[in-house]
């Protein structure tokens, strides 16, 4: 007779990795926490020839930020550091703005947004910020006035959200009109007067023999033909 082979069970292969170098979950998430904690730095968006925030350093900080470049809340960041220069963000300015957020990290600066957003809104704030968003569009130094397309673009993003049937109607005008090419300040600024103060769309309280701007008076008429 053949000899019983005993049959034993087969030994537990150990784990390639020896255990001291498994990483321990708590460990994981630690590094995870650390990257997302890790302090916020000028140079990682700046360009290193010009020691400035360029377009593409704005792209990227949009991204960690999950923002789009045309994200009101990016113009409103430009705002609080005080940028003088559209799509470039100096050290100076960059250093106002995270001081003025009290934040050093993506984190802070991305849970930041909807209170600036909220300081930006507040009536003592906003004509100031809107103000602001003209004057950011003037791109040479000579320059007076915004394009009409680029007023439609700014009016919707800075002023849509609070006056939506006035915008929509006067981006409407701009485009169908042939006598304004540009939008100055005072056109600016006076329009969002108009928005305040005139009971929109019947127009009861405006009056033409006050102090508005001629582009505001063809407005007003031109409403009164499209809106009987």
């Amino acid at each position: 007779m053949a000899p019983r082979i005993s049959k034993r069970k087969a030994p537990k292969r150990s784990s390639s990795i020896p255990p001291h170098k498994i990483p321990h979950l708590d460990s994981v998430h630690s590094a995870s926490s650390n990257a997302a904690s890790k302090k916020i730095d000028f140079k990682t968006y700046a360009d290193s020839s010009s020691d400035m925030i360029e377009p593409e350093g704005i792209e990227k900080l949009c991204s960690d930020l999950k923002l789009e470049t045309s994200d009101v809340k990016v113009l409103m960041l430009a705002w609080k550091m005080k940028a003088k220069k559209q799509g470039y963000f100096t050290k100076d300015e960059w250093k106002r703005g995270m001081e003025a957020l009290n934040v050093d990290t993506i984190t802070k600066l991305k849970k930041s947004l909807p209170g600036l957003e909220e300081d930006v809104l507040k009536p003592e704030n906003f004509e100031d910020f809107y103000s602001y968003a003209f004057r950011y569009n003037l791109t040479e130094f000579y320059q007076k006035g915004v394009t009409i397309e680029t007023a439609c673009i700014l009016l919707d993003i800075v002023l849509g959200s609070q006056f939506q049937l006035q915008v929509d109607l006067f981006k409407e005008f701009l485009q169908v009109q042939t006598e304004y090419k540009v939008l100055n300040m005072d056109q600016w600024m006076n329009f969002y007067r108009f928005c305040k103060e005139i009971t929109f769309p019947d127009l009861v309280d405006y009056d033409d023999r006050e102090a508005w701007p001629a582009i505001l008076d063809d407005f007003v008429d031109w409403l009164k033909e499209k809106i009987p």
